[in-house]
Protein backbone atom coordinates (compact mmCIF):
# COMPACT_ATOMS: atom_id res chain seq x y z
CA UNK A 1 0.00 0.00 0.00
CA UNK A 2 1.83 3.34 -0.98
CA UNK A 3 1.26 6.67 0.77
CA UNK A 4 -1.00 7.98 -1.91
CA UNK A 5 -3.61 5.43 -1.24
CA UNK A 6 -3.11 5.70 2.68
CA UNK A 7 -3.80 9.59 2.17
CA UNK A 8 -6.61 8.64 -0.08
CA UNK A 9 -8.46 6.76 2.53
CA UNK A 10 -7.52 9.61 4.91
CA UNK A 11 -9.36 12.10 3.69
CA UNK A 12 -13.05 12.75 3.79
CA UNK A 13 -14.94 12.15 0.86
CA UNK A 14 -17.14 14.88 -1.55
CA UNK A 15 -19.34 16.93 0.85
CA UNK A 16 -17.89 16.02 4.08
CA UNK A 17 -14.64 17.65 3.15
CA UNK A 18 -16.03 20.97 3.59
CA UNK A 19 -17.85 19.66 6.54
CA UNK A 20 -14.62 19.01 8.01
CA UNK A 21 -13.57 22.60 7.30
CA UNK A 22 -16.21 23.94 8.35
CA UNK A 23 -16.31 22.21 12.08
CA UNK A 24 -11.95 22.73 12.19
CA UNK A 25 -12.52 26.61 11.57
CA UNK A 26 -14.77 26.65 14.22
CA UNK A 27 -12.07 24.94 16.69
CA UNK A 28 -9.51 27.56 15.09
CA UNK A 29 -11.50 30.50 15.84
CA UNK A 30 -11.65 28.98 19.66
CA UNK A 31 -7.92 28.46 19.44
CA UNK A 32 -7.03 32.08 18.01
CA UNK A 33 -9.57 33.99 20.81
CA UNK A 34 -7.73 32.34 23.39
CA UNK A 35 -4.24 32.32 22.79
CA UNK A 36 -5.17 36.01 21.96
CA UNK A 37 -7.02 36.93 25.63
CA UNK A 38 -5.47 34.39 27.46
CA UNK A 39 -2.47 35.84 29.59
CA UNK A 40 -1.87 32.86 32.26
CA UNK A 41 -3.56 29.27 31.68
CA UNK A 42 -5.58 30.34 35.11
CA UNK A 43 -8.00 32.71 32.93
CA UNK A 44 -8.90 29.42 30.90
CA UNK A 45 -12.05 27.95 32.38
CA UNK A 46 -11.53 24.53 30.91
CA UNK A 47 -9.96 22.48 33.26
CA UNK A 48 -8.17 20.09 30.73
CA UNK A 49 -7.16 22.86 28.59
CA UNK A 50 -5.91 24.49 31.37
CA UNK A 51 -3.88 21.40 32.34
CA UNK A 52 -2.44 21.22 29.39
CA UNK A 53 -1.20 25.27 28.83
CA UNK A 54 0.26 24.78 32.32
CA UNK A 55 2.64 22.13 31.47
CA UNK A 56 3.75 23.20 28.10
CA UNK A 57 2.86 26.75 28.02
CA UNK A 58 -0.43 28.39 26.99
CA UNK A 59 -0.03 28.58 22.50
CA UNK A 60 1.82 25.02 22.62
CA UNK A 61 -0.49 23.41 25.36
CA UNK A 62 -3.64 24.84 23.79
CA UNK A 63 -2.44 23.80 20.39
CA UNK A 64 -1.42 20.52 21.60
CA UNK A 65 -4.98 20.19 23.81
CA UNK A 66 -7.12 20.84 20.12
CA UNK A 67 -5.17 18.50 17.92
CA UNK A 68 -5.73 15.46 20.58
CA UNK A 69 -9.11 16.42 20.53
CA UNK A 70 -9.38 16.55 16.90
CA UNK A 71 -8.45 13.48 16.34
CA UNK A 72 -11.73 11.79 17.08
CA UNK A 73 -13.57 14.40 15.27
CA UNK A 74 -11.42 13.78 12.38
CA UNK A 75 -12.10 9.97 12.63
CA UNK A 76 -15.71 10.27 12.52
CA UNK A 77 -16.07 12.37 9.85
CA UNK A 78 -14.01 10.12 7.76
CA UNK A 79 -15.53 6.76 8.88
CA UNK A 80 -18.91 9.44 7.90
CA UNK A 81 -17.66 10.22 4.76
CA UNK A 82 -17.07 6.46 3.05
CA UNK A 83 -19.83 5.08 5.36
CA UNK A 84 -22.89 7.33 4.30
CA UNK A 85 -23.51 5.80 0.97
CA UNK A 86 -24.59 2.55 2.74
CA UNK A 87 -27.59 4.94 4.34
CA UNK A 88 -28.13 6.32 0.33
CA UNK A 89 -32.28 6.05 0.74
CA UNK A 90 -31.86 7.94 3.86
CA UNK A 91 -28.89 10.42 3.22
CA UNK A 92 -30.31 13.58 3.27
CA UNK A 93 -32.13 13.15 6.84
CA UNK A 94 -28.70 11.01 8.49
CA UNK A 95 -26.36 13.70 7.01
CA UNK A 96 -29.00 16.62 8.77
CA UNK A 97 -28.94 14.84 12.03
CA UNK A 98 -24.99 14.76 12.01
CA UNK A 99 -24.68 18.59 11.08
CA UNK A 100 -27.29 19.22 14.71
CA UNK A 101 -25.37 17.22 16.16
CA UNK A 102 -21.80 18.25 14.94
CA UNK A 103 -23.61 21.94 15.04
CA UNK A 104 -24.24 21.78 18.55
CA UNK A 105 -21.48 19.71 20.22
CA UNK A 106 -18.43 20.90 18.14
CA UNK A 107 -19.27 24.18 16.43
CA UNK A 108 -21.28 25.19 19.39
CA UNK A 109 -19.02 24.81 22.12
CA UNK A 110 -16.60 25.85 20.70
CA UNK A 111 -18.03 29.47 19.62
CA UNK A 112 -19.27 29.34 23.39
CA UNK A 113 -15.69 29.16 24.35
CA UNK A 114 -14.08 31.64 21.72
CA UNK A 115 -17.11 34.05 22.53
CA UNK A 116 -17.17 33.61 26.48
CA UNK A 117 -13.23 35.97 26.60
CA UNK A 118 -15.73 38.77 24.30
CA UNK A 119 -18.99 38.61 25.61
CA UNK A 120 -20.29 38.32 29.30
CA UNK A 121 -23.61 36.02 27.97
CA UNK A 122 -24.95 32.90 29.44
CA UNK A 123 -23.40 29.81 28.16
CA UNK A 124 -26.74 28.38 26.60
CA UNK A 125 -26.99 31.69 24.38
CA UNK A 126 -23.70 31.76 22.65
CA UNK A 127 -23.23 27.99 22.16
CA UNK A 128 -27.29 28.62 20.64
CA UNK A 129 -25.95 31.18 18.07
CA UNK A 130 -22.57 29.39 17.49
CA UNK A 131 -24.72 26.46 16.37
CA UNK A 132 -27.39 28.72 14.42
CA UNK A 133 -24.05 30.21 12.72
CA UNK A 134 -22.91 26.92 12.24
CA UNK A 135 -26.35 25.52 10.80
CA UNK A 136 -26.76 28.82 8.46
CA UNK A 137 -23.48 27.68 6.53
CA UNK A 138 -23.90 24.24 6.52
CA UNK A 139 -27.65 24.61 5.22
CA UNK A 140 -26.91 26.95 2.41
CA UNK A 141 -23.45 25.16 1.74
CA UNK A 142 -24.36 21.25 1.38
CA UNK A 143 -27.84 21.29 0.77
CA UNK A 144 -29.65 21.81 -2.46
CA UNK A 145 -31.50 24.66 -2.74
CA UNK A 146 -35.93 24.16 -3.07
CA UNK A 147 -37.43 26.50 -5.26
CA UNK A 148 -39.13 28.65 -2.73
CA UNK A 149 -35.62 30.16 -2.58
CA UNK A 150 -34.49 31.08 -6.12
CA UNK A 151 -34.91 34.14 -5.66
CA UNK A 152 -31.06 33.46 -4.03
CA UNK A 153 -29.83 33.00 -7.12
CA UNK A 154 -29.60 36.32 -9.31
CA UNK A 155 -28.98 35.46 -13.31
CA UNK A 156 -26.06 36.97 -14.87
CA UNK A 157 -27.43 38.27 -18.60
CA UNK A 158 -23.62 39.51 -19.61
CA UNK A 159 -22.56 36.14 -19.72
CA UNK A 160 -25.87 33.72 -20.10
CA UNK A 161 -24.92 31.87 -16.68
CA UNK A 162 -26.44 31.95 -13.04
CA UNK A 163 -24.98 32.63 -10.11
CA UNK A 164 -25.13 32.18 -6.10
CA UNK A 165 -25.58 35.37 -4.55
Amino acid sequence: MNFQSVIKHLTPKGVWLKRTALIFGFIFLDFLVTITFCRTPYMEANPYARSFMLIYGIVSGLALYDFLLAIPIYAILVFDSYMIKYTQHYKTKTEFIIDVALGWLIAGAHFNGAMSWLWDAPHFIRQAIGFMIYMAIAILSFYPVPKRLSCLIVEDLSKKTSRKV
